[in-house]
């Protein structure tokens, strides 16, 4: 009776690990990721010409999403993120701006615009960093994301 009593009482810690370490897993938005591209946001007819060149500067390097902070260049760092992620329409990303257009007479829809620029589907998990710079990343994928910042959106591969 003992004897059954040991296994059964290691098979439960054994599956009480297991558990414990599928739950401990990183969430999908840890990690490196590279600035792959940018490209001027829909909402904007032509971007102010300090906002060309600091894109020029940010594609090509890298950012790191750590439980403790993120990394990378200074108008995208943030020492004490507050994580919190949503499921975002199209009308949402971007912080709203993909409405602008629409709203001002043009006939793209919020939807349409976020298939423009690559985004399948009708909704995506986003990452509000909870930071004062206020940026959210927006995830087409597990291994896709884009931020919008200053009439740019940028596009960003997990390394």
């Amino acid at each position: 009776m003992m004897q059954i009593f040991l296994r059964t009482a290691v098979v439960v810690a054994a599956m009480a690990l297991c558990l414990g370490t599928a739950a401990a897993a990183d969430p999908f938005y840890l990690g490196t990721w590279k600035i792959d591209s940018a490209v001027a946001g829909p909402w904007v007819d032509a971007p102010f010409p300090e906002d060309t060149a600091e894109s020029k500067t940010l594609v090509g390097k890298t950012v790191t999403i750590s439980a403790k902070g993120i990394k990378g260049p200074k108008v995208l760092s943030c020492a004490k993120p507050q994580y919190q992620v949503t499921d975002t329409g199209p009308e949402m990303l971007f912080q709203g701006e993909l409405e602008e257009p629409h709203l001002n007479g043009k006939p793209d829809t919020p939807q349409q615009l976020a298939e423009k620029l690559g985004f399948k589907g009708t909704s995506w998990k986003t990452l509000d960093t909870g930071c004062e710079n206020e940026l959210e990343y927006h995830f087409l994928d597990e291994r896709t994301a884009a931020f919008g910042l200053d009439n740019y959106v940028y596009m960003l591969k997990k390394q």
